[in-house]
């Protein structure tokens, strides 16, 4: 196996098998449009990395951790919908990074890796910095699974019960962020949401349990960036949107199962 394929894999099943869990918690709690405004600021994240000379990833990360954190304080002040603020904030935050990324004429941009990813382009520090925030982002679900499960049933009711409901929700938000940042790389702008959403969706005909959907949503995720890369090398077609690809066809794969009574 060629050491960028090799690379891309262990990057790829990184992201999937946290993007599982959390994807999970985004069918429960009707997440994904929150999902894609995460994801569109990302571009944003990118602009800023430039005209602050930093780090590209971790102006990305930062740029998604305080639009989640601004997302979060505006759903409080209830002025608008969420639907129609997410809609808002999505759109505009992508057109406002595109813009502003077109404005650097003397820096060449690979915009289209930004939007549809480039997974075969990761190097070794951004395996180790994947797999270091996925692992991370892992511990943390672990030791907030029963919190956010409470929220998730009965957000009044796990208030009641002394579940601090609004630290819990944007604790789920901000690590939402974290994966949508390092997600980038690996499927882009315009698909992260869609790694974290079919995965979870197909293991939801699956499940019997919350905890059985959320390892299933992780092992189709990873099965899907297996397939993904191996139509990728063997048909030179582009790796993300092929991992995305295989994830809607084992989506399809399990509609085929009947639904237990």
């Amino acid at each position: 196996m060629p050491d960028f394929l090799l690379l891309a894999l262990i990057a790829g099943i990184a992201v999937a098998l946290v993007a599982g869990p959390l994807g999970a918690f985004a069918v429960w709690r009707r997440m994904a449009y929150f999902g894609d405004t995460l994801a569109h600021s990302a571009l944003l994240g990118v602009t800023f990395g430039l005209l602050l000379n930093i780090n590209l990833n971790l102006a990305v990360a930062l740029g998604c951790l305080t639009l989640a954190l601004i997302l979060v304080g505006l759903q409080h002040k209830r002025f608008l919908a969420t639907d129609t603020l997410l809609g808002i904030l999505a759109h505009s935050t992508l057109a406002l990074g595109l813009v502003c990324i077109s404005l650097f004429s003397d820096t060449r941009i690979d915009l289209l890796a930004y939007l549809f990813g480039d997974i075969l382009a990761v190097s070794m520090e951004d395996v180790i910095t994947i797999c270091l925030i996925s692992l991370s982002v892992c511990i943390a679900l672990i030791f907030l699974w029963r919190p956010l499960l409470s929220i998730t049933v009965h957000e009044e009711l796990a208030l009641v019960e002394g579940v601090p409901v609004t630290a819990i929700r944007t604790a789920l938000m901000l690590l939402m962020a974290l994966v949508i940042a390092i997600a980038m790389k690996i499927v882009g702008v315009l698909l992260i949401t869609a790694l974290m959403i079919i995965p979870a969706a197909a293991a939801r005909r699956l499940s019997r349990s919350p905890e059985q959907m959320a390892i299933f949503a992780s092992l189709l995720g990873a099965t899907a960036v297996i397939c993904g890369l191996t139509a990728s090398y063997f048909w030179d077609t582009p790796a993300g949107p092929a991992i995305v690809l295989a994830a809607t066809g084992l989506f399809v794969l399990t509609l085929l199962k009947p639904q237990s009574n």
